[in-house]
């Protein structure tokens, strides 16, 4: 899969969650989503997906399912972990992407999508 390709699954992934205000963007020369500027997370490359995790879930995450969630020494210690898109169903794609979007989110939307 194309690094192309490879966003275009993660976008349309997004948009299926309808979480308002998700747009597209550039992060470190790859194609990123995005929430009012905020880094949501972008595509690594053609199988890698870096997006905003907590780094409560992220331990987690690494010790529950280590073939599709993984960490470089470059992320260890940063709110972010890395996806392997090639292991990873749609579902647990657009649920990192809900998580990362909340992490993100100013209060008052967060206040609007709970109402």
């Amino acid at each position: 899969m194309s690094v192309k390709a490879a966003f275009a699954r993660v976008l349309k992934i997004a948009r299926s969650t309808g979480l308002p205000e998700i747009t597209e963007g550039i992060s470190y020369g790859t194609p990123s989503l995005k929430l009012r500027k905020k880094f949501l997370a972008r595509i690594k490359d053609d199988d890698t997906l870096v997006v905003m995790c907590p780094l409560e879930e992220k331990a987690f995450l690494l010790q529950a399912d280590d073939e599709v969630f993984f960490e470089t020494p470059h992320y260890h210690g940063y709110p972010a972990i890395l996806l392997r898109l090639q292991k990873a169903g749609d579902a647990a794609i657009a649920g990192r992407i809900a998580q990362a979007w909340r992490m993100q989110a100013p209060k008052k939307l967060l206040e609007q999508q709970a109402g």
